[in-house]
């Protein structure tokens, strides 16, 4: 039995890194005009002067949603280390300050863990308010910690549209995990086989 936990466990960090790496790796193609640091334009020229187009438009932090809603579904599949790690290595490779969004990242994650508990007992909106406005708190300190070091950012107008595209896709890959990957969130007293609560 504990074996088949291990397992499960196992199975579930290879697909949470086997999934990173596809969006990690879909950031890294020159698809678009954006920057690799951030995935926004950094010399600040964007096309808004002459006119968005659909592909002008920053795309979510597909990543953050779904470290963020498994954490909240099942903490124990998604250990610290694993997210620190993965996100640590991303910073690399995505030219940003090494360790300041993972240490974001790893942050925010903790914090949900000591809420599983309330988020459990919720309904799904209430946890989509809690789960925004963490997000928008990661975003600013995030943002802040730049200004103050000086690094240089993507306009404020295109941060703000890939906080919005993250906020509008965090349903939908809580939706695919619940569906595709059957990762849900416990019931209240619900044990696995050797009687523990999850």
């Amino acid at each position: 039995m504990v074996e088949r936990r291990q397992t499960k466990r196992l199975v579930y960090v290879a697909l949470f890194l086997g999934l990173a790496a596809l969006v990690t790796f879909y950031r890294l193609l020159p698809l678009g005009g954006y920057g690799v640091g951030t995935g926004l334009d950094l010399d600040g020229t964007n096309d808004l002067q002459q006119g968005l187009r659909l592909q002008d438009f920053p795309p979510p932090d597909l990543l953050l949603c779904l470290t963020l809603a498994w954490v909240v579904r099942r903490p124990d599949l998604l250990p610290a280390p694993v997210i620190a790690v993965y996100f640590f290595i991303e910073d690399i490779l995505m030219l940003r300050p090494p360790g300041l969004w993972a240490v974001t990242v790893l942050l925010a994650s903790e914090w949900l863990r000591t809420r599983v508990e309330w988020f459990r007992d919720n309904a799904f909106w209430m946890e989509y308010l809690q789960v925004v406005g963490l997000m928008l708190v990661m975003f600013l300190a995030n943002r802040a910690v730049l200004a103050i070091v000086m690094v240089p950012q993507a306009p404020l107008d295109l941060s703000f549209l890939q906080f919005l595209a993250t906020v509008l896709a965090y349903p939908l890959v809580v939706a695919t995990s619940h569906y595709v990957f059957g990762l849900r969130k416990p019931a209240t007293g619900e044990v696995d086989a050797l009687g523990q609560r999850l």
